[in-house]
């Protein structure tokens, strides 16, 4: 991700690695639930949302969310193709995540003129982005791919890396990786319960994204 966050009077971060602890993964599949679950994340602290695209509603949420949520910094995530990119951003995405990458879909992200954050689960992808001049990147799948333990081990050889591990985070987990010198964030959908969304218990939400921007290192509140 070597592009600043689009200027605009709700985003002046320039990485997404920094908005906040926790950027929700989020799988929309009621495309109503998509604006009032977002706004419920960003009343409880958490502004970067990535809506993946797993559902026919993804491109149509990401647009709603842009348009209508106030303080949201929507992106893409499950950016698996270069024709996805032109989507998405046409959407509204602010950023884009993908569970890995390609030559192809390196060149689409960094052409998007929006912050990008590449997957990599191996020490080899990970020299070859940085050979692309990219630092920060999604671990994935951080869990089965080696958790803390394994992005500690590149801290050492590999200090200009950094890194949003997701897959398998909890938030008894989560400060372990939010611990580590490489780390920015991490993403998780634990603060998105099935039963509270298919409930359309947004207050539940909220609460669960509170506490989740106030994680930290060490479990500590920020």
């Amino acid at each position: 991700m070597t592009s600043p966050l689009p200027s605009s009077s709700h985003a002046l971060t320039p990485s997404v690695l920094d908005l906040a602890p926790v950027v929700p993964v989020v799988v929309v599949d009621d495309l109503a639930d998509a604006v009032p679950l977002a706004r419920a994340l960003v009343a409880g602290g958490l502004p970067a949302i990535e809506v993946t695209l797993r559902t026919p509603v993804a491109l149509d949420a990401i647009r709603a969310i842009a348009g209508e949520v106030p303080g949201a910094v929507v992106g893409a995530g499950t950016v698996i193709t270069p024709e996805q990119v032109g989507e998405v951003v046409a959407a509204g995405a602010r950023f884009l995540v993908s569970p890995g990458w390609t030559d192809g879909l390196l060149a689409a992200m960094r052409a998007s003129g929006v912050p990008f954050l590449p997957g990599v689960s191996t020490t080899s992808e990970v020299v070859a982005l940085l050979e692309h001049g990219v630092r920060e990147m999604k671990f994935f799948p951080a869990e089965a791919a080696g958790g803390t333990s394994y992005l500690k081990a590149l801290a050492a050889p590999l200090p200009q890396a950094r890194f949003c591990p997701t897959g398998g985070i909890t938030p008894a987990s989560a400060p372990k990786y939010l611990a580590l010198p490489n780390v920015g964030c991490v993403g998780g959908s634990w603060m998105l319960p099935k039963d509270a969304v298919a409930g359309r218990d947004w207050g539940r939400v909220e609460a669960l994204a509170r506490e989740a921007a106030r994680l930290s290192a060490g479990g500590t509140c920020r």
